[in-house]
């Protein structure tokens, strides 16, 4: 009996049926409410070897190292950003800081950076960064290419300068940028005129890049909202490149309710062939600086001590009071500004003046003079904010940015306001607006879908308590309601709980073939 016992043993130990199954995953999800991307929604699973997904679909036979129950959860792409500000948190010395936490607790993997007109054109050192939490992309910006050639000055390059942008442009999107940014509405960049903008356009055209603008004007400051959004549609087209509206929006009493005509311009556009696009935070405070909101930009020629020189000149601070009075009634007031950073921090604008026993205007210049602050500015409507969320070509973004919500709560928030509460959206075009949709416009093809073959960005959340924390008053609280987050295949939250992972990846754009 022992001797058959014996053999029976060595028979099974040779085909391998005594042994433990070798994993044929290394994570396996299972069970949840699976949101593919771009799909109908199905119970079922998504497993993972490595950094990419191996199989999706309802009842997966396969085996893994780690099964995580998805039961009643949303199993989601991970979300991407398009617009953030996100940069100096990447490059800090601060490990944890580098994880962005604010992001990876809302199912947020991947950012892109460099927005405003703001990105470096040296993409070696963008792309250097120390183990990272998330995945970036980057764009090369039109303010710092411009500031590096022409400086602070309100004048048109000349053609020696025009030449020697171009070539910065092209040498960023040649070490892999995404795209060419601006922030017309800011000195020095609102200085440029259409045609200087669409040229360096078409640099990043060429390689395959878009245009991402926020706008010369998203109020009445001086083209107006509308002409401002034709500008940006008119730079595309010359530039022969897709145009990208950055955090689209109605700011300001003078423009409230124009959501409707824009929406109209843009799908006329998008109808005439041109590859028209918008992102947007669930929000109804923008985010800038005071100097931003108030101070006119004629006034800011030269930079901020040409700046400081212009409040004490006695043949311009009466006009400069004046126009920054109109930006003040513009923007809705003195109780519209709340200031988020520095020694004001908390306090919105009237309640300085009061306190210094002085008007709004006075008090902003004090508060300038010291520092320009950080502001939450409150200038838009729900109807407005409505209107534009559902739009099939407006995707989330957050605009994150030092003392405003967004940062810590836009993706939450949107779900928990716009999907739950006020049916503005329903879930699935959450999803695919916040993960797919994004991934396409970027031409991030193998990320913003769960398929087989695709990097592993997942996020996993209770669709009960899934929201925003985080308030004016409070911005850096994390969401909740996010249990499991895989970047690149590596948990980066597990259980609700950030793990520590860096599993984060710089992502370069592949230049158009024979474009470089």
């Amino acid at each position: 009996m022992n001797k058959l016992r014996l053999a029976l043993l060595c028979v099974t130990s040779a085909f391998g049926m005594g042994a433990a199954p070798v994993p044929q995953a290394d994570l396996l999800i299972r069970g949840g409410t699976v949101y593919p991307g771009s799909g109908a929604p199905f119970t079922g699973d998504v497993a993972v070897k490595g950094d990419r997904i191996v199989a999706v679909g309802p009842h997966l036979t396969l085996s893994a190292a780690r099964v995580i129950d998805a039961g009643g959860m949303i199993v989601a792409p991970g979300f991407i950003d398009p617009h953030t500000h996100v940069d100096g948190h990447l490059a800090s010395k601060d490990a944890q800081e580098r994880l962005v936490p604010g992001f990876l607790m809302q199912g947020v993997t991947t950012a892109v950076i460099g927005s405003d007109g703001g990105g470096s054109y040296d993409m070696a050192k963008v792309f250097a960064h120390q183990p990272v939490g998330i995945n970036y992309a980057a764009h090369v910006g039109f303010g710092a290419v411009r500031r590096a050639v022409v400086g602070e000055a309100d004048r048109a390059p000349t053609d020696a300068e025009l030449a020697r942008m171009k070539a910065l442009v092209a040498g960023a999107m040649c070490q892999g940028a995404i795209g060419l940014s601006s922030g017309l509405f800011y000195a020095p960049q609102s200085f440029a005129k259409t045609g200087e903008v669409a040229a360096l356009a078409a640099e990043a055209g060429k390689r395959g890049g878009f245009y991402d603008s926020h706008i010369r004007d998203e109020s009445s400051y001086n083209i107006g909202l509308a002409a401002a959004i034709g500008e940006a549609i008119e730079i595309g087209r010359l530039g022969h490149l897709p145009a990208h509206i950055s955090h689209i929006k109605a700011l300001g009493v003078d423009v409230h309710g124009q959501a409707p005509a824009i929406i109209a311009r843009i799908e006329a556009a998008r109808r005439a062939g041109q590859d028209v696009t918008a992102d947007q935070y669930p929000w109804s405070a923008s985010g800038t600086s005071l100097a931003a909101s108030l101070v006119p930009r004629w006034a800011q020629d030269g930079g901020r001590k040409a700046l400081l020189a212009r409040f004490d000149d006695p043949a311009l601070k009466e006009r400069l009071r004046a126009d920054m009075k109109e930006n003040l009634r513009r923007r809705g007031g003195a109780e519209s500004l709340l200031i988020t950073e520095g020694e004001f921090r908390g306090q919105r604008l009237d309640a300085i003046a009061k306190a210094q026993g002085t008007d709004p205007v006075s008090a902003a210049i004090v508060v300038i003079r010291k520092h320009d602050p950080a502001v939450a500015s409150f200038n838009q409507t729900e109807a407005d904010i409505e209107a534009f969320m559902r739009q099939p070509w407006v995707m989330t973004s957050s605009d994150a940015s030092t003392g405003h919500p967004r940062s810590y709560g836009s993706f939450a928030r949107k779900y928990a306001r716009y999907v739950v509460e006020r049916h503005t959206i329903s879930l699935r075009d959450f999803i695919d607006r916040s993960s797919t949709l994004t991934a396409d416009t970027l031409g991030l093809t193998e990320r913003g879908r769960l398929k087989r073959g695709a990097f592993a960005d997942i996020v996993v959340f209770d669709p009960k308590h899934y929201a925003a924390l985080a308030t004016y008053e409070e911005p850096t609280l994390l969401a909740q309601g996010v249990q499991t987050v895989v970047v690149n295949g590596v948990l980066a939250v597990d259980k609700g709980k950030l793990t520590g992972a860096a599993a984060g990846r710089a992502l370069r754009k592949t230049p158009r073939p024979g474009s470089c």
